[in-house]
């Protein structure tokens, strides 16, 4: 992938991290004209998304500080790393859960 590519990608790879309306944002202002690095990052954000979504739901019903910060702070994380890595114009996958999202969307972009 080429240096103009990137940099012309990076404001929605950017975008597609910051909540889940961002993602549906970035992905649809890349369905003219496909990027793949724009495409690599909705797949990131929309599963982490999704991730927060359903952990979110799970860590509710243990009604326990500990656990709710633990949480947050683990997402945080995660969602600062995305976008530091869209920042940079480089396609790092989230760790851990990276290539499970990039397998589980990969019609996404394509």
């Amino acid at each position: 992938m080429d240096q103009n590519t990137i940099e012309e990608g990076k404001p929605l790879g950017i975008v597609a991290y910051i909540t889940i309306i961002g993602v549906l944002i970035a992905f649809f202002m890349n369905q003219e004209k496909r990027n793949p690095f724009i495409s690599f990052h909705v797949r990131q954000g929309l599963g982490l998304w999704i991730l927060f979504m359903i952990m979110g739901y799970v860590v509710s019903y243990f009604n326990n500080w500990n656990i709710t910060y633990s949480w947050w702070i683990f997402f945080s994380v995660l969602f600062i790393y995305g976008i530091i890595g869209a920042i940079s114009g480089k396609m790092n996958k989230i760790p851990i859960l990276g290539s499970v999202f990039q397998n589980l969307f990969k019609s996404i972009g394509q």
